[in-house]
C-alpha cells in the first residue's frame, strides 16, 4: 500500500514538473509554429536566477518573481533579434534556436563555471501522507504546477486576449485581416513561453543539481508529450504529459531508468504513428 501511494505521488510529481516545462513550449509551438530548441536553456536560466539570488543572500521566494520576469525580457530580445527573421522557415528556426541553446550554455559556463551547484531547500521538512514520508518541496512544486496550469487555461479560454491568441492559432491571415496585431502577439507569446520556462526552472531548482546541462533532461520528454497529446490544444499537452510521465515513473520504479526511457520512446512512436496530429486535435 505504501509503495502504491509513493509511486502515485512520484508519478504526479514528475508529470506536473514536466507539465510546467511543456506549457511554455506548447504556447510557442502552437501559436508561432516555432520549435524552440533553446527552451531547455530558458529553464536553465530560471534555475541559475535562483542561484544568483541565493548568492546575494536574498530569499528564495523572490526568485519565483524575478526568474519569469528576467526570462520574459530575454524572450522579447531573442524574438526581436533572432526569431522574427526566421518565421515561416521551419528548419531555420530549429537551427537558430539550437545555436541559441549552445550560446546560453557556454555563457553559463563562463559566468558560473561547468560544475554542478545546489540550491538551499526552502522547505526541508517532509510531511506524512497516509504513512508515506514525502518531501514538502515536491508537494509545493506540484501545487505551483497546478496553479500555473489553471492560470494559463483561464487566460487562454476565459479572456479576450486568449480568444485573440486562439484566433491567431486557428487562422493567422484571417486574424490579421480582422485587425489583430499578429506581430505584437508573436513577440509577447514568445516572452510568455520563456517566462513559463524560467518559472519552471526556478521552482524546481531546489530539488535538482543546477548545472549547464540540466535543461536537456526535460526538453525531449516535453516535446514528446506535446507531439503525443496534440500541438494546437492545451488539453493535448496535459494528456501527453500524463502518458509520458506515468510511463516513465512506473517503468523506472520496477526496472531501470534506461528501460523507462526506451518504453517512453516506444509509446511515443506508436501513438504518433496512430495519431499523427496528436490524441487531441484542433476542431476545424
Amino acid at each position: 500500500m505504501e509503495f502504491a501511494i509513493e509511486l502515485g505521488l512520484d508519478t504526479l510529481s514528475y508529470s506536473l514538473s514536466l507539465l510546467l516545462v511543456a506549457l511554455g513550449l506548447v504556447v510557442i509551438f502552437g501559436l508561432m509554429n516555432v520549435i524552440n530548441m533553446a527552451h531547455g536553456e530558458f529553464f536553465l536560466l530560471g534555475a541559475y536566477t535562483v542561484l544568483a539570488v541565493q548568492a546575494m543572500e536574498m530569499p528564495y521566494w523572490l526568485s519565483l518573481i524575478l526568474a519569469p520576469l528576467f526570462l520574459a525580457v530575454i524572450g522579447i530580445v531573442i524574438e526581436q533579434f533572432v526569431i522574427r527573421h526566421v518565421y515561416h522557415r521551419f528548419i531555420d528556426t530549429i537551427l537558430a534556436t539550437w545555436g541559441l541553446s549552445i550560446v546560453i550554455k557556454q555563457a553559463i559556463v563562463i559566468g558560473f563555471g561547468p560544475t554542478s551547484q545546489s540550491i538551499v531547500n526552502p522547505i526541508p521538512e517532509p510531511v506524512n501522507i497516509l504513512g508515506v514520508v514525502y518531501p514538502s518541496m515536491r508537494l509545493f512544486i506540484m501545487g505551483m504546477a497546478l496553479l500555473v496550469t489553471l492560470a494559463v487555461f483561464i487566460v487562454f479560454y476565459r479572456t479576450h486576449l486568449g480568444l485573440a491568441v486562439r484566433g491567431v492559432i486557428a487562422n493567422r491571415p484571417m486574424a490579421a485581416s480582422l485587425g489583430l496585431n499578429t506581430r505584437s502577439m508573436d513577440r509577447w507569446t514568445f516572452a510568455f513561453g520563456a517566462a513559463l520556462a524560467g518559472f519552471a526552472g526556478a521552482v524546481m531548482a531546489p530539488i535538482m543539481s543546477v548545472d549547464p546541462q540540466m535543461g536537456g533532461g526535460f526538453l525531449i520528454p516535453a516535446f514528446l508529450a506535446i507531439m503525443v497529446g496534440g500541438v494546437a490544444h492545451l488539453m493535448g499537452v496535459v494528456l501527453g504529459v500524463g502518458l509520458i510521465g506515468s510511463t516513465n515513473t512506473v517503468i523506472a520504479s520496477i526496472d531501470t531508468q534506461v528501460a523507462a526511457q526506451v518504453a517512453v520512446f516506444i509509446l511515443a512512436i506508436v501513438l504518433i504513428r496512430l495519431f499523427p496530429e496528436g490524441l487531441i486535435t484542433r476542431k476545424r
